[in-house]
């Protein structure tokens, strides 16, 4: 907690808090012919690095246990920066079949086509596998710690010791688990990727990715993705970003006790046709996550569907009237989502998952009884056309 709180606040004045430097350039020293005008690390061009930038950068390498870090305009542009940055045609990657939409589209139509780059998708949990495919030209694996939508979950440490054994990066996307929650670099992992619109920044209301791990590393990205492709993040979402990361590990701790209660109540419902959360014990890798997590905890993400067709899971989201129907997640407010059997990604995912779709939840920091309240409304409303409001979900 005392990094979120103090870590990378430099005030440079009589204020307490690191304030917001809405600048573009910065003032030059006296003989700037000497600079490296594309430098990452100095302050000259906001495309290059801002103050705000750096300071969230300082904080969130703090906050992961890495030696430097990357903060980008959004979660995808983090993605993108580091394979960008690593990859070259003939270069072949490893990704999980279960990953982030942005992910799956980046390896099935876009990097391969436009550089060459081949990737083989696998069920990242069954090791045999990630070493079966394997090739002389693979140069990195990537998974995410809890994957999205699914909640599939991936042994960090057994993937990095693959990985290095044939001199390959592990890249983690670790979006669903910030830290205190999990720290993968300490587990292995080389690169670790955060959508910091998510839980880190907490409110929704700035979008940032970050890439952090060794100074080596981070460097290349800085040099070869953001001076001169520009996704870097402006000086008021870092400002907004390092904010919200204040109150990251109370949050938390709120997000995962509330998921983990209506996780098992959905659970006990039969008009619920599965619940998809690594807290239980019904979920295929919960003694992974919880040996890997260490009892802090298994995030506050999770898939359920009703026992029906997709007009029924529509109709449920509809009578909700506490949980908000919107993307995203780990927000102070719980979202939904509906999304059906079809596309391309499907033939991964679970057999519940092929059958009924599924509704991603992520789970905010509303009273728990009133969260529990509304879903038991909404699912009354479904299968029995009984009608709660929201002002009786709160006076209750």
């Amino acid at each position: 907690m005392t990094l979120s709180v103090h870590g990378g606040n430099d005030t440079g004045g009589p204020s307490i808090r690191t304030p917001i430097t809405m600048a573009n350039s910065y003032h030059l020293p006296p003989e700037p012919e000497k600079l490296d005008w594309s430098d990452p690390n100095h302050l000259i061009y906001t495309r290059n690095t801002g103050a705000n930038q750096v300071a969230l950068q300082r904080k969130l390498a703090l906050m992961e246990g890495g030696e430097d870090a990357l903060a980008l305009a959004s979660g995808v542009a983090a993605l993108h920066a580091v394979y960008f940055t690593f990859l070259a045609t003939g270069d072949h990657i490893i990704v999980s079949d279960t990953t982030y939409e942005a992910t799956w589209k980046l390896w099935t139509q876009l990097l391969p086509r436009k550089y060459g780059i081949e990737a083989t998708f696998v069920d990242i949990t069954d090791l045999e596998a990630v070493r079966a495919a394997i090739r002389p030209t693979t140069k990195m694996i990537t998974a995410e710690v809890i994957a999205n939508p699914t909640t599939k979950v991936a042994d960090v440490a057994a993937l990095a010791g693959i990985a290095h054994e044939v001199g390959a990066l592990l890249v983690i996307d670790s979006t669903f688990t910030p830290p205190p929650l999990y720290r993968p670099l300490a587990a292995g992992a080389d690169l670790v990727i955060h959508s910091l619109t998510k839980y880190i920044n907490g409110h929704g209301d700035a979008m940032g990715g970050a890439v952090i791990g060794a100074a080596e590393l981070v460097s290349k990205v800085k040099a070869e993705a953001m001076v001169d492709v520009g996704g870097v993040i402006s000086p008021f979402n870092a400002w907004l970003i390092c904010r919200g990361s204040i109150t990251l590990p109370l949050r938390l701790t709120q997000h995962q006790a509330t998921a983990l209660s209506l996780a098992r109540l959905l659970e006990s419902d039969d008009r619920i046709a599965y619940v998809a959360y690594p807290g239980l014990a019904s979920h295929p890798q919960h003694e992974l996550a919880a040996r890997q997590l260490g009892g802090r905890g298994f995030g506050g993400m999770m898939a359920f569907a009703l026992r029906g067709d997709p007009a029924t899971q529509n109709r449920f989201v509809s009578h909700l009237r506490v949980i908000t129907s919107a993307v995203s997640l780990g927000h102070d407010e719980s979202l939904i989502v509906h999304v059906g059997t079809d596309g391309p990604r499907v033939a991964a995912y679970p057999e519940g998952f092929r059958e009924y779709g599924h509704l991603r939840f992520s789970v905010g920091l509303e009273d728990a009884d009133d969260l529990a309240a509304d879903l038991h409304q909404a699912l009354d409303r479904t299968f029995d056309g009984e009608s709660t409001s929201a002002a009786a979900i709160f006076a209750g």
